[in-house]
């Protein structure tokens, strides 16, 4: 048996020093690492992005090889596929606390290591980043490679084009790694996928590219660069009028295979020297080397843990609210014909996957392109339809600008649903959901609202279906609920009425969506101190219920709030502004996340770390009760 390779990696130094041909034993003792650190041969995984890492083991490799980082400079697309990159600068021996408190991120973070030179975990962000680097480079008069890996997903983000754009006329060395693998999460859309699959799969171009690689393998300086040149074009010339990429001034070269080690290195051999932008079109196998990602690619795109052999996931308990979410929409389509939905490339995330089974006439994937998604479902609007555009949460920020100028300047009714709205935990920071409400609330004519359970979820896509006076979202976590299950036949809600779960005399708990039940603990234990507390679950974050509002804060010594968010620009402060326009004094204690980007971890413990629990708001309140009671004024706040 051949001695273990892995073991002696320590730094991209030691990948140059191995043999070329024990480099796919290599990739081998990689992909075997990955499928143990993200499954239950590792105790306590909590599972990550296995599928991308597994395509990108031999171009990780091959990159290693030939450049040298950091003074080269890797800038991954999403950079979720940046496992590989991490085993081989450094951390190998912290590999098994990938996505755990105060392990490794899932994604590549500058301040995580000096070889991850730009962090991500958006799609589109890498081709203007790397574009800035390679100008800066060019300015300070250095010659470091800026090497830029995009998967083909990418491409479907507009601003993939618009640094593609301005390529040519900003720097004279550039390198642009294809990542072509037909998928993003979900299999890609759309006519940007179709052009790449023409090009991989024409016969004579595949043919005629076979003979360029061997060519351009022998590397026979200048005569070998003009001959490849001349027979790239002549293919480009046979296959399509025009290939994209040169008529955007990068010079293309592919498709490859993007597994084949000995051509990646003599390929990124080759293109080191051009001086001039180019394009490497390479051909990989989503989650190649472990036979369940290969049958199941969306499903092993992100997963929590699983069993090794056979890549069974635990059974699932109660539904997710976007499994919730996909079917309940459904159901509603099944009578209603002016219902739609819509999605950028997230099915399975969204839980549209349940929706589009049943429904595909109505159902559209735009690809990873939030703001043309967004601006899609104004123009279904106009014409008389009700779309659901199902975005994360924090990918809905990319849709920002088409929310405001399209959505409520004209007063259309779109639906706009946040999945994972607060805290994302495992993914970190990149994947928290907690701005929506800040960069929605101040908005004209939107509705906002969250849910306690999901029966009020039910409820209120109910009522956000029958809604017609203009743009309504909501908000709701990622994974399971409370565990209630929905009625029969949903309500409609009153828009603005917020439901008091309990009255209370000293302190008024106003826990939004989930942190409701935070709310009700927190009652509880002040109750057991003899201390009278109500809680009131708001429903509404936009409008107020300002008369349920108004009654408590004048009848409580301390009203307290609690949500899954930020606590600058988040449900708190709509609170305090409300009381301190309509004179009342109370103080406002408030719960929620603090001014910082949170890192990533189990939800309950960063919770407990930044004091988002049931104990950490009775020590709250109680020291606002504590405190002296100021001169009749304007709410006072206690964070």
């Amino acid at each position: 048996m051949p001695k273990p390779l892995l073991p002696s990696i320590n730094s991209p130094a030691d990948i140059k020093v191995i043999a070329e041909q024990d480099l796919p034993q290599l990739a081998q003792e990689v992909r075997d690492e990955l499928v143990r650190v993200l499954s239950d041969d590792n105790p306590t995984s909590v599972g990550g992005h296995l599928g991308p890492n597994l395509g990108v083991v031999e171009l990780t490799i091959a990159l290693h090889r030939v450049f040298d980082t950091p003074k080269d400079k890797f800038v991954f697309d999403v950079s979720h596929q940046g496992y590989v990159h991490k085993l081989f600068t450094g951390r190998r021996e912290r590999f098994g606390t990938m996505r755990q408190y105060e392990g490794l991120n899932g994604f590549l973070l500058r301040s995580e290591s000096e070889h991850d030179c730009y962090g991500a975990g958006h799609a589109g962000t890498a081709l203007s980043a790397a574009l800035g680097m390679a100008v800066g480079r060019d300015r300070r008069g250095s010659d470091e490679s800026i090497v830029c890996v995009a998967g083909d997903a990418a491409f479907t983000c507009g601003v993939s084009y618009e640094a593609l754009n301005n390529v040519a006329d900003s720097t004279k060395k550039f390198i642009v790694v294809l990542n072509d693998n037909e998928w993003s999460i979900a299999k890609n859309v759309g006519a940007i996928a179709t052009y790449f699959n023409k090009i991989a799969t024409h016969p004579t171009y595949a043919h005629l590219h076979d003979k360029a690689a061997n060519f351009v393998e022998m590397l026979g300086g200048k005569f070998a660069k003009d001959f490849a040149h001349k027979i790239e074009a002549g293919v480009k010339n046979l296959l399509l009028p025009s290939v994209i990429f040169e008529d955007l001034g990068l010079r293309y070269y592919g498709p490859i295979d993007g597994h084949d080690i000995p051509l990646l290195i003599r390929t990124f051999e080759f293109l080191k020297t051009q001086n001039e932008p180019v394009l490497l079109h390479i051909l990989t196998t989503k989650g190649k080397g472990y036979p369940p990602a290969l049958e199941k690619p969306d499903k092993f795109h992100g997963l929590g843990k699983f069993e090794p052999k056979t890549g069974a996931t635990a059974a699932a308990g109660s539904p997710t609210y976007s499994e919730l979410f996909g079917k309940t929409l459904a159901k509603f389509a099944d009578t209603n014909n002016k219902l739609c939905a819509i999605t950028g490339a997230m099915p399975t995330g969204t839980g549209l996957v349940h929706f589009a089974a049943k429904h595909p006439d109505k159902y559209f994937d735009v690809g990873i392109a939030e703001e043309h998604a967004a601006l899609f479902a104004c123009g279904l609007a106009t014409q008389g339809f009700k779309p659901f555009l199902a975005i994360y949460s924090t990918f809905m920020q990319r849709a920002y600008d088409m929310i405001v100028h399209d959505m409520a300047l004209q007063n259309l009714n779109v639906a706009l649903c946040m999945d994972r709205g607060g805290l994302s935990g495992d993914d970190g920071p990149t994947h928290h959901g907690l701005f929506d409400i800040g960069y929605l609330r101040h908005i004209p004519n939107l509705v906002h609202m969250q849910p306690k359970d999901e029966d009020e979820f039910v409820d209120m896509l109910w009522t956000m279906v029958h809604y017609t006076a203009g743009p309504i979202a909501i908000r709701y976590p990622r994974g399971v609920g409370t565990g209630v299950v929905p009625k029969d036949q949903p309500k409609l809600l009153e828009i603005g009425k917020a439901e008091v779960v309990k009255h209370g005399t000293r302190v008024a708990f106003i826990g939004l969506g989930g942190m409701c039940q935070m709310a009700e603990q927190a009652a509880a234990q002040l109750e057991a101190q003899g201390i009278s507390a109500a809680v009131i679950n708001p429903r509404w974050i936009k409008p107020l219920d300002t008369g349920t509002l108004e009654f408590f804060a004048r009848s409580v010594d301390v009203i307290c709030t609690l949500e899954d968010h930020v606590l600058h620009n988040g449900f708190g402060c709509a609170i305090i502004e409300h009381l301190n326009d309509a004179g009342i004094k109370t103080p406002v204690v408030r719960v929620g996340w603090p001014d910082q980007f949170i890192e990533h971890g189990a939800v309950e413990i960063l919770r407990k770390k930044h004091g988002l629990t049931a104990e950490a708001a009775v020590e709250k309140v109680l020291a606002a009760l504590a405190a002296n009671k100021p001169a009749r004024g304007p709410a006072q706040s206690v964070a």
